[in-house]
């Protein structure tokens, strides 16, 4: 497995490393020793799967308050999206900085996304499906979120948005009261 850290700290892209052959292939996804060099010391208890019908449809952008706060680690099964992070911890030199990438059936890469970091996907195919593991159970009221479009972000989404629920349009826009999240 290869990690890549993205320009936002503790957050990484990780490839998988196939391995080929007439049969087909295999890769490892998940070996704790290896988490362990990038400092992930904790249990995935939760995995959730998301499909999506159709190309365009957006989700996000999400995130749990402490200490209900959760790290994730993302991989695309079908199709592609384009997967968004932002570094919601007050005390980072990235706070409010956001990154974006591709990930696809195709590229097999993963994204880890540290405690204090807000996600949101676009799907660039129809019927998109992505993988979750998380480290924190799914805790309502510590559901939190920030709207798509949010100008203090100003997130540049890759693909034109055709969907998206009617929850997620009405997430709030950032304030200047917005002091981040205390990890």
């Amino acid at each position: 497995m290869d990690f890549t850290e993205t320009k936002l700290k503790g957050a990484f892209i990780i490839n998988a490393n196939l391995l080929e052959d007439d049969r087909g292939g295999f890769a490892r996804i998940f070996c704790k020793n290896e988490f362990k060099k990038i400092g992930h010391n904790k249990e995935f208890v939760q995995i959730n799967q998301s499909y999506n019908i159709k190309s365009g449809t957006l989700r996000g952008m999400h995130y749990q308050e402490p200490p209900y706060s959760e790290i994730k680690l993302i991989r695309c099964i079908k199709g592609v999206v384009y997967d968004v992070i932002i570094d919601l911890r007050q005390s980072s030199p990235t706070f409010l900085k956001w990154v974006g990438l591709e990930l696809s059936k195709k590229n097999k890469k993963m994204l880890y996304i540290p405690e204090g970091f807000a996600h949101g996907f676009l799907t660039l195919e129809d019927n998109s499906e992505l993988i979750y593991h998380h480290t924190n159970f799914y805790e309502p009221s510590a559901e939190r979120g920030i709207r798509f479009d949010d100008k203090i972000i100003n997130i540049k989404w890759s693909s034109n948005i055709n969907c998206i629920s009617e929850k997620d349009r009405d997430l709030p826009l950032l304030t200047s009261n917005f002091k981040g999240i205390n990890i």
